[in-house]
């Protein structure tokens, strides 16, 4: 699923209020597994000028790119801040935590051939979905129309907790940016 999508559905699922401390932990959790890729993506095209093709086709299914990836996208780590949470009735750690796993479990489901390992440390095995959110030739046309739709809603949701207009403008431009990249994987995957 495509990050904006994991925001407005992980905001509409957790942040109650929406605004606040409360909408940024769960904006963080439900940001936090794909941060790793924009950061070393990010440096390695803009900063290390490494072409487009070695980064996605090369340094993306790296051993060190993949261990970082296990780290951050995994149920056991996610689930035992989800846990610390609870128990030291940390609620904020609960929403970003719980974000972070509905992100986790979204892209357990939607990831074809380019899954992490998602149960780190105790297993490097990748489950192969066989539906994608970006790839055509694994039903990604219909997985854009679900994802779409679930922003669409999920923005709907969020505009009817009475939110500020800076965040209604914010999750506006979520809303878009779900909609351009949802059809960019379309035209070229």
């Amino acid at each position: 699923m495509n990050t904006p999508a994991h925001l407005l559905i992980g905001a509409a699922a957790f942040a109650r209020p929406s605004y606040g401390r409360t909408l940024r932990a769960v904006l963080i959790g439900s940001v936090l597994p794909d941060l790793s890729l924009y950061l070393m993506a990010g440096v390695s095209l803009f900063i290390l000028n490494i072409p487009e093709q070695v980064v996605f086709g090369q340094l993306y299914y790296s051993d060190a790119w993949q261990t970082v990836f296990a780290i951050d996208n995994s149920f056991l780590v996610w689930g035992l801040a989800l846990a610390i949470g609870v128990l030291l009735r940390a609620r904020l750690l609960v929403l970003g935590a719980s974000a972070g796993l509905l992100h986790l479990g979204t892209d357990f489901l939607l990831h074809a051939g380019d899954g992490r390992a998602q149960f780190w440390p105790l297993s490097n095995w990748v489950f192969h979905s066989p539906i994608s959110y970006w790839d055509s030739a694994h039903h990604a046309q219909w997985v854009v129309l679900v994802s779409i739709t679930a922003c669409a809603v999920s923005y709907i949701a969020l505009w009817r907790r009475g939110l500020t207009l800076p965040t209604k403008i914010f999750f506006a431009a979520l809303l878009a940016a779900e909609v351009w990249v949802a059809r960019q994987w379309l035209l070229f995957f």
